[in-house]
Formats: C-alpha cells, structure tokens, sequence
C-alpha cells in the first residue's frame, strides 16, 4: 500500500490550524486542490463519525472523495477514511497531526492509498504517489500562506 508524510511549519498554533482545516465553509479560501468541500449525511460540523465530501477542480478529474472522521482530537490529530469508491481509488486513508513548537505549529500529514482497477496498480501507484504527495505539500503551503496573510 503506497503511503507519505508531508510536513509544514504553520505561523500560528495548533488550534488555529486545526480550526481553519476543519472548517468547511472557509475550506476552498485556501485550498489549492479543491473545488468542492462541504460536510455531508447532515453533519454541520467535523467531529469523529462526520463525513465530508471533497471534490478536485477539473485539472484532477472532478474526482469525488467522500470520507468518514475516525479519529477527531480538538487541535492534535484528526484521521479520515475513504467511503466512497470514485475512480481510480479502491482504499484511501489520511491523517493530519499538529505539533505547537517556538514558531507556532508543525502539521505531519500522512496517507495511504490503494489504487483500481488492481490489474493497473504496478503502474498507478508510483504515479498517483507522485501527484497525491505533490498536491499535499502544494496545500500545506497554501494553508500557511493563508494562515500568514490572516496574521
């Protein structure tokens, strides 16, 4: 199962990246993949058992990635699962910790994948694990900049 880690430095605390990142109604003022972020199943808010649906703009396929929060920790670490089952992806798994430091707070980022149709994946894999890492650290940047300007 391909998987990384990505890490940024964030000018502000834990709690006020974890507040902004789980915000959905202020999600797309920020994020660079995105054209489409919203809480679903009647959630109003992200907590654990929440789901969300996260929709790439057209240069990533409009895929549609419906998630569940299994772990959701105020500040520290939230963990989602994938629920749905859009192209190209048969697993999906991702979680983001926050670590306060001297120059506000560290984000650790980590994903898995398992890639489909499984008759390709010798091919997807490396490629998606390519684009899947470059596309969050292009986020996490994206979300300082955000959080810098906000200062």
């Amino acid at each position: 199962m391909p998987s990384a880690t990505v890490q940024q430095q964030m000018p502000v605390t834990s709690t006020e990246v974890f507040a902004l990142l789980h915000d959905y109604s202020r999600r797309l003022g920020w994020d660079s993949l995105l054209k489409e972020a919203r809480l679903t199943q009647g959630h109003q808010q992200a907590c654990a058992g929440a789901t969300s649906l996260c929709v790439g703009k057209p240069w990533f396929g409009l895929i549609g990635i419906e998630t569940r929060y299994v772990t959701f920790k105020l500040g520290d670490i939230a963990a989602v699962e994938m629920i749905n089952r859009p192209p190209f992806f048969d697993q999906f798994a991702a979680s983001i910790r926050h670590q306060d430091n001297a120059n506000g707070s560290l984000v650790v980022y980590k994903f898995k994948f398992v890639a489909r149709p499984w008759c390709l994946r010798w091919t997807l894999h490396p490629l998606m694990l390519i684009q899947l890492r470059r596309e969050t650290q292009k986020r996490l940047l994206a979300l300082a900049a955000f959080l810098d300007h906000k200062k």
